[in-house]
Order: structure tokens, then sequence, then C-alpha cells
């Protein structure tokens, strides 16, 4: 079976690749040669899954899954949230979202977040949603080489490193992303 991840996020689709390569077959949109744009107009992360889902869906008819994520941080009352991709505007870039962010919490105590992940599954007339979240803390600066967005300031409850830091098994497992997508996983083994 060949499942479309609906992404143009290289990142997020080595990510994803590498959790599903037992199970199933993913392909994202630059494997199919999908170049178009994909609207993210929703106001929760679970109905920019959907949009985007049911956008590749109703263009491809083959079987789709799209996620949304944010970062919510309690002490900007949970900004960015489902605006964390182009939390800095247009256009998209994860260095000046993160210097935002960075910046809006110089003087804040307290530095609780949580990153959620909500995916969006279609295939025939089905949809199904699975989430995942993941909580920790906004650190004062940037550490490690891996990970994307806001990876480098956050740190996972039990860990002291930063998702930068942390290997790549190991934040599949524990991340947002691992979470949602491990609830996906054994939604697909079941089948």
């Amino acid at each position: 079976m060949e499942l479309i991840f609906a992404t143009h996020n290289q990142h997020k689709s080595k990510e994803i690749k590498k959790m599903t390569e037992s199970i199933v077959s993913v392909v994202d949109l630059e494997d199919i040669g999908f170049h178009t744009d994909i609207p993210e107009n929703g106001d929760t992360l679970k109905a920019n899954a959907f949009e985007k889902a049911a956008f590749v869906f109703n263009q491809t008819g083959k079987a789709v899954f799209a996620d949304d994520t944010g970062l919510e941080v309690d002490a900007l009352m949970g900004r960015p949230g489902v605006h964390s991709a182009r939390y800095a505007g247009e256009p998209k870039s994860d260095k000046a979202n993160l210097e935002k962010l960075l910046r809006e919490m110089e003087d804040k105590e307290d530095r609780k977040a949580r990153f959620r992940t909500v995916i969006c599954y279609m295939i025939n007339d089905e949809v199904l949603f699975f989430e995942g979240i993941v909580n920790g803390t906004i650190i004062r600066e940037k550490r490690g080489k891996e990970g994307f967005g806001y990876d480098p300031v956050f740190v996972p409850d039990g860990y002291d490193k930063t998702f930068a830091e942390i290997d790549l098994d190991i934040k599949n497992k524990i991340s947002h992303r691992g979470r949602a997508f491990q609830e996906f996983v054994a939604y697909l083994r079941s089948k």
C-alpha cells in the first residue's frame, strides 16, 4: 500500500518515512511531482490537517495523510500555536520564527510549552484523526544542529537536550509527531 504524505517539508518527510518504512510505502508531494501550494486557512491544527489532506485527496483520489503542528507556549497564551510555521510572517522562515519567539520570551520566567501534532488520514470515504503532544520547556538560546523549526530551543520534559540535539530515533519515539504517528501506524497495522 502506498500513502501520500501531503507535505513539501523534506525534514518532516524524512522523519515519517523512517517511522513507517516497515509497514507502508510513503511518498511525499515532491516524490509525486505535486508542486501546487496547499491551503492552510484553518484556525485550528485539526482544521488545517483536514484541509491539506482533503486538497490532495481531491486532486489525486489516492489515500493521503496530512499533519499540522503547533508550538503552544504558556507565557504567550498558547502562541504561536496554529500560526507556528508563519509566526514571523511571510515568507515562511524557521530562523525568523525562532528569533521572534526568543525575543518574546526574553523576560518570561514561565517557559513551559508543548508541541501538538494532529494528523488527518483520508482513504475512500473515511476520515480519521490522530493527535500527539509532548510537553517541555523553551530555553533561552539555540542548541543543536539537528531538527528544524523550534527544535533548537525546545527541551522535552525528562530530557536535558533540545530536540535539535536528540538522536532522530529517540526524537521519533518521544516527539509530538512521533506520538501522533505511533497512533497512526498502530491503526495502519490493525488493518
